[in-house]
């Protein structure tokens, strides 16, 4: 999954200068290595829904670029890795945000209700407004990113139909958002949905509490891997404790709630909660990164320290599980 995040970043073209800005430099059959066992069978375009004043018509096309290469769809072709898994696995990769328009849609930070959607309790399913607008807007030339992969999985699981499928998707930031936002629109929208996974790095907030209910009701297994030092995790609006699915207080911010004003707060749009299992690792505890890391904001959040804090994580993980073993073997 970390390869699968950084070949989208790898494999954009950020150079405002170039007739290619926005797009995907490589093809579909070189963009992932040939020994990684997965083949990319789909391009993923993600449109910001802005309208924008008409005095923006005089700016450079790259700040008013609305509908940018976001990813794309692989599917796993090696027989080997398919009999280990016990399923054919299919991956939805993300990157983080590139453009102006994704830049401003980033800042659309208040709730609104995912389309179609509805929820146990008197709230509704709602998700940050820039996030959804880059998963359902359109252009003449694109078709919605929602539409988009609804189609792809339509065909995959079709042509598949008769063996297990699973569906893992991955993002960096802003691509972490619209990860989640495809699970739970892919186990909402197919009869009998394959299993869906989320490993997301550095990932913002994304709906309401009813949102993330929904999300556990259609079977998600989302894990956010979460730097503690990054900003950008701990974002946008407030955040209701856990507390509320026992009907305990509500806290918003630290700031103490009456039951009463539940529903309100349910409902206000700046209101959010985490989604999904969270691994926190943190540059702070670190020793590997003391004197290595620059503690900014931009260091903090992005995907190479997020990637290196997960090696850590795992060869740390590793060491330990190798000393309880060479302990029980000393026993024994």
């Amino acid at each position: 999954m970390a390869s699968s995040s950084t070949r989208t970043y790898n494999a954009f073209d950020f150079d405002p200068s170039s007739p290619s800005y926005a797009t995907c430099l490589q093809s579909k059959q070189s963009l992932l290595q040939s020994r990684c066992g997965y083949r990319v069978i789909k391009n993923l375009h993600a449109t910001s829904g802005i309208q924008l004043p008409r005095w923006t018509e005089s700016l450079p096309s790259w700040m008013t670029n609305r509908s940018s290469w976001i990813g794309y769809v692989a599917v796993c072709q090696d027989e080997e890795e398919i009999e280990r898994l016990g399923r054919r696995d299919v991956v939805i990769a993300f990157r983080g945000t590139a453009t102006c328009l994704e830049w401003l849609e980033n800042l659309r930070a208040t709730l609104t209700q995912f389309p179609g959607a509805t929820c146990q309790y008197d709230s509704k399913p709602m998700v940050e407004s820039g996030f959804l607008s880059l998963y359902t807007s359109h252009t003449l030339k694109f078709r919605s990113l929602q539409d988009q992969i609804r189609e792809e999985i339509g065909k995959i699981v079709q042509s598949y139909g008769n063996e297990p499928i699973s569906i893992t998707i991955t993002g960096h930031s802003l691509g972490a958002a619209l990860a989640t936002l495809t699970a739970y629109d892919i186990t909402r929208s197919f009869n009998h949905s394959p299993l869906v996974t989320v490993i997301s790095f550095g990932g913002p907030r994304v709906g309401n509490r009813c949102f993330r209910s929904q999300v556990e009701k259609c079977g998600s297994k989302i894990l956010r891997i979460v730097n503690s030092s990054d900003l950008i995790t701990k974002l946008p609006g407030f955040v209701i404790n856990e507390g509320v699915e026992k009907n305990e207080d509500v806290h918003v911010a630290g700031v103490g709630l009456p039951k009463w004003l539940q529903k309100p707060a349910d409902n206000a749009q700046w209101v959010y909660v985490d989604v999904g299992r969270e691994l926190q690792l943190s540059t702070g505890s670190s020793q590997s990164f003391v004197g290595f890391i620059n503690h900014n904001v931009a260091t903090c959040h992005d995907l190479n320290t997020y990637l290196q804090l997960v090696k850590l994580h795992v060869s740390v993980q590793d060491s330990s599980n190798e000393e309880k073993k060479t302990s029980r073997e000393g026993v024994h």
